[in-house]
């Protein structure tokens, strides 16, 4: 039989809070909620490289981090009075409860688009009954990622009726936006540029929302793609006795395009 995760979490919070207590870790003891929220934001990338290698052993582990760094916030308010971890508990309990009445209560909903709409409409309500901005795009933390940010206000934007009604206009719309940055670039205009470059951008990241793709995952492939490649042309110089500053940019071209042709060989993404 699995172990219950009740007892198991009881456990993890009881560690918790001797960690933090008399006679506990130094180190746990002298944290604060702003001292250890890197780590909170490090263990949430680590989850998702372990979900993106596709290795459920090393995920289950990055999940254990993430929850430790959940029970250490909590443990921390809990000592200064502010709430405690069963607050924490069942706060999103309700939530999902609340945010699901097609399951909880008499509503329908047959499909998840229709999910997501209702989903989004008792958040408003949520936000309008304690007195937060009424925006169809609160809620969206401006420290994300840009790209991530751009993806999160864009769908909200969309479940709020504001999108493309076909793929066909996001493709000019991204069209002339390049025609734009064009402009710019031949006009010297350093400030015109950078402002037309991020609307190229925020184009672009319309444009995987329709096509179905997370923005932030493709860049962070394509960025894995470069660097596997990039060190497949050093190792190839290395050999040659080279270096990249010591090697013609014809003879690394010829080198990234072996990398690509391997790629494709081993079955691996092969991309620009």
């Amino acid at each position: 039989m699995p172990d219950e995760p009740g007892p198991l979490f009881a456990e993890l919070t009881a560690i918790m809070a001797r960690l933090r207590g008399p006679g506990g870790c130094p180190w746990d003891r002298e944290q604060t909620s702003s001292s250890i929220a890197p780590y909170l934001l490090e263990e949430t990338y680590e989850v998702l490289e372990a979900i993106r290698e596709g290795k459920p052993t090393r995920l289950r582990e990055e999940l254990g981090d993430v929850l430790l760094q959940v029970v250490f916030h909590a443990e921390m308010a809990a000592e200064a009075g502010q709430f405690t971890i069963a607050d924490v508990l069942r706060g999103v309990s309700d939530k999902l409860v609340r945010r699901h009445p097609h399951v909880f209560g008499d509503a329908e909903a047959k499909t998840a688009a229709e999910v997501l709409v209702r989903w989004e409409a008792i958040k408003q309500h949520e936000r309008e009954s304690g007195g937060e901005p009424a925006s169809a795009l609160a809620g969206v933390p401006r420290s994300l990622p840009a790209l991530l940010r751009a993806h999160r206000l864009q769908e909200k934007a969309s479940r709020a009726g504001f999108d493309w009604p076909a793929l066909e206009g996001v493709l000019a719309k991204v069209e002339e936006e390049w025609r734009e940055l064009k402009a710019a670039l031949e006009g010297g205009q350093p400030a015109r540029v950078e402002s037309e470059l991020g609307d190229l951008l925020f184009g672009l990241v319309n444009l995987s929302r329709f096509a179905g793709v997370n923005p932030e995952m493709a860049l962070t492939a394509a960025t894995e793609r470069f660097i596997r490649r990039f060190h497949h042309i050093e190792a190839v110089l290395a050999r040659r006795g080279k270096t990249p500053r010591e090697s013609t940019l014809d003879e690394m071209d010829l080198l990234w395009e072996e990398a690509k042709r391997r790629e494709a060989q081993e079955g691996g993404p092969v991309a620009p």
